[in-house]
Parts: structure tokens; sequence; C-alpha cells
């Protein structure tokens, strides 16, 4: 069992940068792939980032603005935002996925383990 517990959201206002962190506990490995999602009200899980040993996925949505990074000495995973826009706003979550796969995945069905989320609000 992997538990992943996401901090850092909050309230903040347009134009402001965030970070936001994930801490795995239990059976971590540095080599599952790591991701973020968000979800706001009324709509879908949406993707944002994977990062999968040392290379990066990005949502086209968000690339440019959202950086992934992770500590492997930490089990942290990290999710920078610059820029924050109202549409931002939402509940963002962590996953871990168990696989050999080289290509970080996209698709939240193919993740194991998922944290409880953190909402962040953007006021504008």
């Amino acid at each position: 069992q992997v538990q992943l517990v996401e901090s850092g959201g909050g309230l903040v206002q347009t134009g402001d940068s965030l970070q936001l962190s994930c801490a795995a506990s239990g059976r971590t490995s540095s080599s599952y792939q790591m991701g973020w999602f968000r979800q706001a009200p009324g709509k879908d899980r949406e993707f944002l980032a994977v990062i999968n040993r040392g290379s990066r996925l990005y949502a086209d949505a968000v690339k440019g603005r959202f950086t992934i990074s992770r500590d492997n000495a930490k089990n942290t995973v990290y999710l920078r935002i610059d820029s924050v826009r109202p549409e931002d706003t939402a509940v963002y979550f962590c996953a871990a996925r168990i696989s050999q796969d080289p290509v970080g995945s996209h698709d939240p069905d193919e993740y194991n383990y998922w944290g409880q989320g953190t909402q962040v609000t953007v006021s504008s």
C-alpha cells in the first residue's frame, strides 16, 4: 500500500505562484510514476502532469505554467503553478502508478493510488 497526502493548497490571487506537495509513505518506490490531476466542480478529473524517473509529461493546457518535480530522498512530488488563474480553481490530486511503462500515463484509470486532494481557490 502507498499513502499519498497532498498539501499546499489554499486561497490565492490571480497571478500568484503556488507549489503543491505530495508526500508518499508506505511501499514507495522511486520507479513509480507520479501524476497530478485536478477536478473542478461539475467536471471530470483532468490530467496535468506526470513524472516518470527523469522524464516529464504535461497536458497541453498547462504546459509552460506548471512544473512537476520530485525529491526521491523525501518521497515527495511537487507541482508548481505559476501565474495562477481563476480557472485553476479545483481540487488537486496526486496519484501513483506502479508500472514499468517508460511513458508516463495521462489516464487516471491507470493509477493505483490517490491522495485525498487539496483545494486550490483562485480569486480574481
